[in-house]
C-alpha cells in the first residue's frame, strides 16, 4: 500500500477481521424497549425526518438492471416485428437464433462500453457515439459470425440492415427518456442511496462537501448521528442536523428505509469505531467507514468507490438489490407450487381444527419481521380458544394442557405452520430464513435479546417458514440458554452464505428433517 503520514500501519484487512469478531455470540445487559431492544426515544426532528423516509427507493443498480432487461426485449421485439412486417409471420430457428444473439451481444457491448453507468445515462448526448458505435460492432459480430457459418444466405439483407437502423434510433431516443426519468427520479428521491453520516465534527463536513462537490452524485444525506456534545461535535454540520446519539441511529434505522451507514472518524480511532460497530452491525443496511482524509491511496481491492469517494466495506448489506429480487421470485414460485399441492391437506387440517374445537380456525400472532418490524403470522389453532397465548410468553411444553388433541397431531407434524404461505404471499415472510419468533417469547423469564448479543442481527433479512436451523435439529420448544444461542448462530450463518442453492437445499430437507418430532410439543 502507499500510505502516507502517520497513519502508515493502518491494515484495512486487519480492522474487518476485529469488526467481524463483533458477530461473536455473548451475554450483555437486558435491553429496555417495548419489542426488547435497547434503544433511546428519538427527538420530534429525527422522528419526523425518519417518516419522510419510509418509503422504499430503487438503488442505481436496480435501475440498470432494470434498463438491460429492457433494452434486450426492446431490441429483440425490433427485430421480431421486422421480420414478421418484411419476411414472413412464421419464424425459423435460424432468425430465432439471431434475434437472441444479437440482442444479447448488443447489450453486452453496450455494458462494456460503460454505457449502463448512472453518469452515462445522465449525458445521452455525450454518451450517443459510444453507444451507437457499440450497436454497430454487434452487427458486425453477427455478420462474421454469418459468413464464417456460410449462412448468410438464409437471411434477408433487407431485415438485416433494417434492425441496425431501427435499433439505432431506437437507442438514440430512448437513452434521452432515459437522462430525463433520471433526473426525475433524483429530484423526487425514487432512485437514490439513503446515507446517514455517523460521526460529526470537521471529518464530517469534509465528508460531506466532498459528496456534494461531486457531479453525479446519487447519495442523499438524511441526517448525522454522534454521541459527542456540542462542543465537540455542533447541532448543524455543512447544513445537515445533528438527529441524535449512536443509541437513537438504531431507532432511526428501524423507521427509515435507510441504505448505508457511513463512519466519518479519523482511521486512527479503532476503538472508537469497533465500538460503533458493536451497535451498528444488527442493522440491514451497508456500513462503510470513509477513507477520504490525509490523502490515503491504498490497494483497489482495500476499499469501494461511493462516487469518487475511497470507502472502506465494514458490513454489507445482506440480499440486496438483486439478489433480493431473485428471493422473491423464488418465494412466489415455490409458494404457488406449494398450495397447488397442499390444498387439500390444509382443507383437512381447517376442518379437524374447527370440528375438534369451538374457536378461529387461524390463529394470528404478533412476531418480529425484517428490520424488526411487527407482523402478524398465521398458524392454524392448536390450543383451545380460551386458553391460548398470544404472546408465548409461556413456551408449549410436552403434554401441555393448552394444546388440543389435533394441535398435538399439527405440531408434530409441522402442519400448523402451513399457512404461512399467505405470509409469504404477502411479502412479510420468506420461505427460507430465520424463524420469526413471537415479540414476547422469552426462556427461563429472560428475553431472547436478553441471552443473546446480537439477536436482532437474524431481522436483516426477512424471516421464514423454514430455515437452516430447523433443518439442523433446532426446533421446538426453547427451554434453555443453549438453544437459542444456537439457533442464533445457525440463523446468522444462513444471512452470511445465503444463496439460491442454499434456500432450495434447505426447502428440499425441510420436509425430511420434519420425521424427527423430538422436540416439537
Amino acid at each position: 500500500m502507499n500510505h502516507v503520514d502517520k497513519h502508515e500501519s493502518f491494515d484495512p484487512e486487519a480492522l474487518r477481521r476485529k469488526a467481524s469478531e463483533i458477530r461473536t455470540i455473548s451475554a450483555e445487559s437486558p435491553p429496555d424497549n417495548a419489542n426488547g431492544e435497547k434503544v433511546a426515544a428519538l427527538n420530534p426532528l429525527a422522528r419526523k425526518i425518519a417518516q419522510q423516509f419510509r418509503d422504499d427507493s430503487y438503488s442505481p443498480a436496480m435501475i440498470t438492471g432494470l434498463l438491460r432487461l429492457a433494452e434486450f426485449a426492446a431490441l429483440l421485439a425490433i427485430g421480431y416485428c421486422i421480420h414478421v412486417f418484411y419476411v414472413s409471420m412464421a419464424i425459423t430457428v435460424f432468425y430465432v437464433a439471431v434475434l437472441v444473439g444479437g440482442a444479447a451481444i448488443g447489450v453486452l457491448l453496450l455494458q462494456l462500453a460503460d454505457a449502463y453507468q448512472v453518469p452515462a445515462l445522465r449525458s445521452p448526448l455525450r454518451m450517443t457515439p459510444r453507444i451507437l458505435a457499440a450497436w454497430a460492432i454487434a452487427f458486425a459480430t453477427m455478420a462474421l459470425a454469418l459468413f464464417f457459418f456460410k449462412s448468410g444466405g438464409e437471411y434477408s439483407r433487407v431485415w438485416f440492415a433494417s434492425w441496425f437502423a431501427v435499433g439505432a434510433v431506437y437507442l438514440a431516443v430512448e437513452r434521452q427518456v432515459i437522462a430525463y426519468a433520471i433526473r426525475r427520479w433524483a429530484r423526487n428521491g425514487t432512485m437514490e442511496r439513503r446515507a446517514v453520516i455517523v460521526g460529526g465534527g470537521e471529518p464530517a463536513k469534509e465528508l460531506i462537501r466532498s459528496l456534494e462537490h461531486q457531479p453525479e452524485n446519487d447519495i442523499r444525506i438524511c441526517g448525522i448521528f454522534d454521541d459527542r456534545d456540542e462542543r465537540r461535535s455542533p447541532s448543524i454540520i455543512a447544513g445537515y442536523p445533528k438527529l441524535g446519539t449512536v443509541a437513537e441511529l438504531v431507532e432511526f434505522a428501524r423507521l427509515a428505509r435507510i441504505d448505508m451507514l457511513i463512519i466519518s472518524l479519523p482511521l486512527s480511532a479503532e476503538a472508537r469505531i469497533l465500538a460503533l460497530l458493536k451497535k451498528l452491525w444488527v442493522l440491514p443496511v451497508d456500513i462503510r467507514l470513509a477513507a477520504h482524509a490525509k490523502g490515503l491511496r491504498f490497494r483497489p481491492r482495500s476499499y469501494s468507490q461511493v462516487g469518487n469517494l475511497p470507502m472502506l466495506d465494514i458490513f454489507d448489506k445482506p440480499i440486496a438489490d438483486w439478489d433480493n429480487v431473485a428471493k422473491r421470485i423464488f418465494d412466489l414460485f415455490f409458494s404457488v407450487v406449494a398450495l397447488v399441492l397442499l390444498w387439500p391437506l390444509m382443507l383437512g387440517a381447517a376442518a379437524a381444527v374447527k370440528l375438534s374445537s369451538p374457536g378461529p380456525v387461524i390463529f394470528k400472532q404478533k412476531r418480529h419481521g425484517f428490520n424488526n418490524e411487527v407482523i402478524e403470522v398465521y398458524k392454524f389453532r392448536s390450543m383451545y380458544t380460551h386458553l391460548s397465548d398470544p404472546t408465548a410468553r409461556a413456551a408449549v411444553t410436552k403434554g401441555d394442557p393448552r394444546v388440543t388433541p389435533v394441535g398435538r397431531f399439527i405440531r408434530k407434524t409441522s402442519i400448523d405452520e402451513l399457512p404461512q404461505i399467505f405470509n409469504v404471499l404477502k411479502g412479510q415472510l420468506s420461505l427460507v430464513g430465520p424463524r420469526p419468533h413471537a415479540v414476547e417469547a422469552q426462556t427461563h423469564d429472560r428475553r431472547y435479546v436478553d441471552v443473546v448479543d446480537g439477536y436482532f442481527a437474524r431481522h436483516r433479512v426477512k424471516p421464514g417458514v423454514t430455515g437452516w436451523a430447523q433443518i439442523n435439529g433446532w426446533r421446538g420448544e426453547i427451554d434453555h440458554d443453549d438453544k437459542i444461542r444456537f439457533r442464533t448462530e445457525f440463523d446468522l450463518y444462513y444471512i452470511e452464505n445465503w444463496s439460491l442453492w442454499l434456500d432450495l437445499k434447505i426447502l428440499f430437507l425441510t420436509p425430511f428433517r420434519l420425521l424427527n418430532t423430538e422436540n416439537a410439543y
